[in-house]
């Protein structure tokens, strides 16, 4: 086991300053926003993708302090009802994928998301409650229409480029307890619960 840093509380200085402070208090890893919510003050996977010289410092900046990247941080809501919004999140999420195969990090972390309350919704709506009934229908229309097609999708995207994501339970989102992360790892089948990471939950 090592002790490990999120980097996203230290954004307001350079990817260096922040390692050399972590590196400086004992830290041994890592997790570093890679955007979305936790921002990509400290890798910006456009660049690194667009400039091989460019990842190989990053990377080098990690270990020629002694200190290895637990996982790359995507948080957003892939599953959001605006159009435009959910595209963002996913190509944040994509984006990410593919920086840590670059870089060769073993785990993206990400939230499930959380759908609206049908095909012409705006915004988010967390059901909590299973009564009255149609509240249990609108929640199975959130996993069977939104969450299981995007995330077996997309758990088959991440087994090609041999990077595991790690689903963080969260109020507000679909995924929030143990039971369902469960959920999603066993209704969308073997793709997603090859590539979902439990040991990542907070």
């Amino acid at each position: 086991m090592k002790i490990g840093v999120f980097t996203a509380i230290l954004s307001d200085r350079s990817f260096e300053a922040a390692l050399d402070q972590l590196a400086g208090l004992g830290a041994e890893a890592v997790e570093v926003g890679a955007g979305g919510y936790p921002g990509a003050h400290h890798c910006d996977t456009a660049a690194l993708l667009a400039d091989p010289g460019a990842a190989r410092a990053w990377r080098d900046a990690v270990a020629s302090r002694g200190l290895v990247v637990s996982a790359l941080s995507a948080h957003a809501n892939p599953l959001h009802p605006d159009p435009s919004e959910a595209a963002e999140a996913r190509a944040v999420l994509e984006r990410a994928l593919a920086v840590a195969e670059l870089l060769e990090v073993p785990v993206v972390n990400c939230f499930s998301g959380c759908p609206g309350d049908g095909p012409d919704a705006r915004v988010p709506n967390w059901i909590t409650t299973p009564w009255p009934a149609e509240f249990t229908a609108l929640l199975e229309w959130q996993w069977e229409e939104r969450a299981l097609p995007y995330w077996t999708q997309t758990a088959e995207l991440a087994a090609r480029r041999g990077v595991r994501i790690a689903v963080e339970p969260h109020p507000g989102i679909l995924v929030y307890s143990v039971g369902t992360l469960l959920r999603l790892r066993e209704a969308a089948g073997p793709a997603v619960a090859a590539n979902f990471d439990p040991s990542h939950l907070w």
